[in-house]
């Protein structure tokens, strides 16, 4: 069968999509994900027992702000990818500037300290588990993205899983800030981007086998 005509068949045979199948199921994958990473995190790790008495402290929500921020850029950034001639836009540009403003705070933080407490701001109490159970809770936003994206149609599969790690790894971190008692700059700059990078690196490595269509 000629390639002409072989499209002309496989055109035949489409059937339309509704226009909000792709966002319900963003929606639906992105919510089963959260709400397995917070059954994760509050049965495993527990929340905060100070948790309200640091939700009056504006560091609590710069660190919030922080996650969701990425969260949502991220999404954005996959929901590009996961469509095939897409352009990422400014997207990423806007996980740079995200980034780089947590960065600022944080140096400012660390010019600003007595130099007796520039270690603790930068490694807290917590900074040698921090990454690790971020990445642990991006498990689930992770496996729920991945069944989002079989419905679509990526091709730089590569970028795409590591987009998807990304946004799992912010999403997962927004979570686990419910459990961590840290919020200097340094520490939510260095040891919350690393928990994020971890599922990253993940999905850059399993992108092409897990996306392949």
């Amino acid at each position: 069968m000629q390639t002409g005509t072989l499209a002309t068949v496989l055109a035949l045979n489409l059937e339309p999509i509704a226009p909000s199948r792709t966002p319900r199921r963003y929606i639906l994958g992105i919510t089963a994900g959260a709400l397995v990473a917070f059954v994760l995190m509050s049965g495993a790790l527990h929340v905060n027992p100070a948790l309200a008495h640091e939700a009056a402290q504006r560091a609590f929500w710069v660190r919030e702000a922080f996650c969701a921020a990425l969260g949502a850029l991220s999404v954005l950034a996959l929901a590009r990818l996961a469509r095939p001639g897409d352009r990422l836009g400014l997207w990423p540009a806007g996980i740079a500037v995200v980034v780089s403003t947590m960065w600022a705070l944080a140096a400012r933080s660390l010019w600003s300290a007595v130099p007796q407490s520039r270690a603790h701001l930068l490694v807290g109490t917590t900074a040698s588990v921090c990454p690790f159970l971020i990445a642990l809770l991006a498990a689930p936003l992770f496996v729920a993205l991945v069944w989002v994206l079989k419905d679509l149609a990526p091709t730089r599969l590569r970028w795409t899983g590591a987009s998807a790690g990304f946004a799992a790894g912010s999403l997962g971190a927004l979570i686990y800030s419910l459990h961590c008692p840290e919020l200097a700059p340094p520490f939510i700059g260095t040891w919350y981007l690393l928990g994020m990078l971890i599922p990253t690196g993940i999905g850059a490595l399993l992108g092409p086998r897990l996306l392949r269509w």
